[in-house]
């Protein structure tokens, strides 16, 4: 019956599976799990799920299309009440249902439909994390590793061997002397860390959807970086004419007005590696929104030169990504395709709306770098 039970589990985990693949890119694109997630789950609203199977009708009932009623006549009822006024009902009606699935499976789901790579991690290893392994039984131990079955052989072959196991009455009952309980050995072994700089332009021309398909993107852009290291930290840069470091709740509710100057957010990313990330012992991914306007081409050359001497030297990839606005001007990811086109270290895509989301992410995590 456990074997049973364990093959319909599995094999409803594989229609939900299906279920969510097949309307990913709605999921993405409306953000629709974003409100839903928990610490380790998040909960997806997906379309009822009908398990095929034969339904058997009564001996010699008629085919299809066939009893009472003409050709056009409505289906299911009175005619009257196909305009909601018939009699309250007391059955229960259809509901959509959700169903948990965390976040390392979202992401194998998100990595198979977009064909995503795994992460060629960059080789840091020098970070050690010490990890418990199960590795045999013993006597003593706490209460909480006790290892029941192991308690049931030993108390087993104890009755059998003094005589007093009765199979018609199979009951046994453990001594202390029958207790057995998992034991473990720390194993140290090699993690590679990774963090994501995520950097935003809040100045006047970007508005709150331009923030939310930023918000939407980096979600999916976290959950698959998650399930390729281990140790993944975020930080968060916000900019006008001036940046600064906020938490994530700041950094995508912050609507401000003034100039840009995008050099400031690249000089607080630089400072940021600099003090706390050693590019020898971690994986480095800062992310870039903006719509594309910056104060001056001063400017922008002063961008282009912190990239090329303090921030791409250290980082896995520089990624930009540029949300579409009806007051940005565009100009800083020619800016970026002119002197980095043929650098595979920085990768741009144009977000035009939320149905580009999905396209984004590809370019950003494509490569698998």
């Amino acid at each position: 019956m456990s074997l049973k039970i364990d093959q319909d589990h599995s094999r409803f985990r594989n229609i939900v599976r299906g279920k969510i693949r097949q309307n990913l890119r709605k999921y993405i694109s409306q953000g629709e799990m974003l409100g839903r997630k928990g610490k380790d789950l998040v909960s997806i609203p997906i379309p009822q799920i009908d398990i095929p199977r034969f339904t058997f009708g009564e001996k010699q009932q008629g085919g299809v299309g066939q009893g009472e009623g003409d050709e056009g006549d409505p289906i299911g009822g009175d005619p009257g009440d196909a305009d909601g006024q018939g009699k309250a009902g007391q059955d229960a009606g259809e509901h959509v249902l959700e169903v948990d699935v965390t976040l390392d499976e979202l992401a194998d789901i998100l990595g198979e439909e977009l064909e995503l790579p795994a992460i060629e991690n960059k080789g840091k290893s020098r970070i050690i994390a010490q990890k418990d392994r199960y590795s045999g039984i013993r006597t003593v131990g706490p209460e909480s590793l006790k290892h029941f079955r192991r308690t049931y052989r030993e108390a087993l072959k104890r009755s059998i061997a003094s005589g007093i196991y009765d199979p018609g009455r199979p009951l046994v009952v453990p001594h202390p002397e029958d207790r057995r309980y998992r034991s473990w050995k720390e194993d140290a072994e090699p993690v590679a860390n990774a963090v994501i700089i995520y950097m935003m332009d809040v100045s006047g021309s970007m508005g709150d959807e331009q923030k939310e398909i930023v918000r939407i993107e980096s979600f999916w852009i976290d959950a698959w970086l998650q399930r390729q290291y281990k140790g993944l930290e975020s930080r968060y840069i916000i900019h006008d004419a001036v940046a600064r470091e906020v938490d994530r709740d700041t950094f995508f509710r912050t609507r401000e007005s003034g100039g840009t100057m995008i050099s400031s957010a690249y000089r607080l990313c630089a400072e940021l590696i600099d003090q706390h990330y050693p590019a020898a012992e971690w994986n480095i991914y800062p992310f870039h929104f903006s719509d594309g306007d910056n104060w001056s081409m001063d400017d922008t050359l002063g961008c282009i030169e912190l990239m090329k001497t303090t921030i791409l030297p250290k980082v896995n990839v520089f990624s930009y990504g540029q949300v579409e606005s009806p007051y940005g001007s565009g100009q800083f990811i020619k800016d970026l395709r002119e002197h980095f086109g043929s650098d595979e270290r920085v990768i741009t895509s144009e977000i035009r709306d939320r149905d580009a989301i999905i396209g984004s992410i590809k370019d950003f995590l494509g490569k698998g770098k």
